[in-house]
């Protein structure tokens, strides 16, 4: 006994590589999972752990030797040994102390980029930080007196907002804002809650989405082919997708319905403020605007390797995958920079605390349209394998509900509208916990329930930017090199069955022409009804076409349907509001190629989860399909002025672009 007792001290005193193993660490002691904030119960904040993922890179890092703290520490005449000994110490602290938001550690003896310049800015930083709010700031006041009549106010507005924001909260606890909020909250939200009966809650709640939903839908007089018919077509649609979520559930006693109202209602918000307020609309437009601009600066480098004809090429190869590779290493900086975490944290928090999901799941359903569905799996990898089967098919369900940031600009290229690629994206998020929840409700105790956690992993500790924006190319040659191969053998393995239908069709009479029997023909029969109760006007033939663009979407990939929206002669018809719907239903990764990708991804994380991935792969499949379908009906309830949004009037002097 006293020899096992012994063991198990050891035991504990070993490292641990996985924290999350480790049940004894949860709760009692500061360690790579929770910091002092998490001790002390505090939801408000995420967590950001470091070293939580040993794995190395496939990006070669930078030369061991070649290190400040190197050279400091090991002249180059050491031949003692102790250097090595130091070496190793110092890579540790190094390591332990990088902090996934700042992108270093706090500790300048164990920083890797500790220099001058860097001492100097820590010690006099309020001062550029005051420099840089009172820049912005005259900025912004000298845009309102210059162009008050002929630019748009808003977006320079925000900007100033945001890094003045930014700024004081580097400065400022946060806590300063968030404990007053809570105390409101609690005083106003809160007890008006507790005055309703509890068994009235959800029903109550239920019915005032209900009523929203279709106020916001039949208030607005109708335009074109944005009837009230159609739009009672699409709120239809919608039930008929949450009552077949609802009858297909697993366990329909343990559905959390606070996470499926709450979510519906989120996505509703976003949908009205970005489809029917002036703000809102202005905002994506600026945003879609940026990404064009992206493209760009991308045909800036693919005219200095080609000639300045390459770019006006109507390629895939050329036109596409440039801006790819260059928005992968632009998002591999901002990641080093840690921007893109501060934005997922935010996201995250707040989804967190509105609909009541754990915080893995919170984590990778923000994360989705930035970052694409197996990267943003990685950011929880420390918790994948210990994730409940609910939680499994959530972080699939998200990234099939959505598309990656890392995509989004080739199919802007490809001339399909910004606005709506990038609303469905953020309507997506609440949409896929919301359906996912009503589909596989939670059955289990979650381990990070209760905490938003934001692991970090080895892809962006980089040395400097530098490194950061080298390593983010590598990455996007290699994204953009698996979207060519996948669509290359896609299209051809398509081209093979459909040459082998038409064959044997032919000799039943059915073709020639375009009613030939193809793949495409036979699943726009198969997705007829869905492209009804989307919304879909039953006139010259839309129905099948919009039924023909979603199943080339499931059965080959986005990219596929996008690029037979925006080219083939048969849907150039295709009414506006036709139009809008098929934007908004192609937007996601629910494919059956995705499908490969999300089970790969994750067995590759956690091995011991590969079979639980693979049967919750199909449900997690339909979920996200019918999340982004959900999406597409919002949006067919609440576009009404379609030639405004597909035909943006030009700006007066940059003002649309603000």
């Amino acid at each position: 006994m006293e020899h096992a007792h012994n063991n198990m001290q050891k035991s504990h005193m070993a490292p641990n590589l996985d924290p999350a193993l480790d049940p004894a660490k949860e709760h009692h002691h500061e360690h790579l999972h929770h910091d002092a904030n998490a001790e002390k119960g505090r939801h408000d904040d995420p967590v950001y752990s470091v070293g939580t993922t040993k794995e190395r890179s496939d990006i070669p890092d930078q030369d061991p030797m070649d290190h400040a703290l190197h050279r400091r520490h090991h002249p180059e005449h050491d031949t003692s040994g102790e250097g090595h000994k130091m070496r190793g110490k110092d890579e540790t602290l190094a390591y332990e102390n990088y902090d996934a938001e700042k992108g270093a550690g706090s500790n300048p003896e164990s920083d890797p980029q500790s220099h001058k310049v860097s001492r100097f800015y820590k010690k006099y930083r309020i001062f550029f930080h005051l420099f840089l709010l009172l820049l912005f700031t005259g900025w912004w006041i000298a845009s309102l007196v210059l162009h008050r009549n002929d630019k748009n106010w808003i977006i320079p507005f925000l900007v100033w907002l945001f890094i003045t924001l930014r700024i004081i909260t580097l400065h400022v606890p946060i806590t300063l804002v968030t404990k007053p909020m809570h105390w409101v909250w609690n005083n106003t939200g809160v007890r008006i809650a507790n005055l309703i009966p509890e068994k009235m809650r959800i029903p109550l709640g239920a019915l005032l989405v209900i009523s929203v939903i279709i106020i916001g839908a039949m208030a607005s007089p109708e335009a074109a082919d944005n009837t009230r018919a159609n739009r009672a077509i699409s709120l239809f649609g919608l039930l008929v997708f949450i009552g077949l979520l609802w009858a297909t559930s697993k366990n329909r006693k343990k559905i959390m319905w606070h996470t499926v109202i709450v979510g519906m209602l989120c996505q509703f918000i976003v949908a009205l403020f970005v489809l029917r307020t002036k703000a809102g609309y202005d905002i994506f437009n600026f945003i879609s605007e940026l990404c064009r601009e992206l493209l760009g600066f991308a045909n800036k480098g693919v005219i200095f390797l080609t000639d300045d004809t390459v770019p006006k090429l109507p390629w895939f190869f050329t036109g596409v995958v440039p801006p790819i590779i260059f928005f992968v290493s632009f998002v591999q900086l901002l990641y080093h920079w840690g921007t893109i975490q501060w934005f997922i944290g935010k996201f995250a928090v707040f989804f967190f605390w509105a609909l009541r999901v754990s915080g893995a799941e919170a984590v990778v359903a923000a994360a989705s349209p930035f970052i694409g569905q197996g990267e943003s799996a990685m950011l929880i990898r420390p918790f994948v394998a210990h994730l409940t089967q609910a939680e499994l098919h959530q972080v699939m369900c998200s990234g099939f509900a959505t598309i990656a940031g890392s995509v989004l600009v080739a199919y802007i290229n490809l001339g399909v509208n910004g606005q709506a690629l990038i609303s469905s994206c953020v309507m997506s998020i609440p949409a896929s916990l919301a359906i996912s929840k009503l589909r596989y409700p939670e059955e289990e105790e979650t381990l990070t329930a209760g905490r938003v956690v934001i692991p970090d992993d080895d892809e962006h500790r980089a040395a400097n930017f530098i490194h950061a924006f080298a390593n983010g190319a590598w990455l996007g040659l290699k994204i953009a090199g698996m979207i060519v191969a996948t669509l290359l053998c896609i299209i051809a393995l398509v081209g093979l069955i459909d040459g082998l239908l038409t064959w044997w069709g032919r000799y039943i009479n059915i073709g020639p022409g375009e009613y030939d029997l193809t793949l495409e023909l036979i699943l726009g029969y198969l997705f007829y009804p869905i492209a009804f109760l989307l919304g879909v006007p039953r006139e010259n033939g839309d129905l099948l076409k919009v039924s023909r663009l979603i199943g080339i979407k499931i059965i080959e990939n986005e990219f596929v349907a996008y690029s037979a929206l925006q080219s083939e002669a048969q849907y150039a018809t295709l009414s506006l509001r036709s139009r809008l719907i098929a934007t908004y239903s192609l937007c996601g990764f629910g494919n059956l190629g995705s499908l490969g990708t999300q089970i790969g991804v994750l067995s590759q994380i956690a091995p011991g989860r590969s079979g639980d991935v693979s049967r919750l792969a199909i449900s997690a499949l339909i979920s996200g399909i019918i999340s982004t379908l959900t999406s597409a009906s919002i949006a067919g309830l609440l576009v009404t002025d379609q030639e405004a949004f597909f035909n943006p009037p030009a700006p007066a002097n940059g003002t649309a672009s603000g």
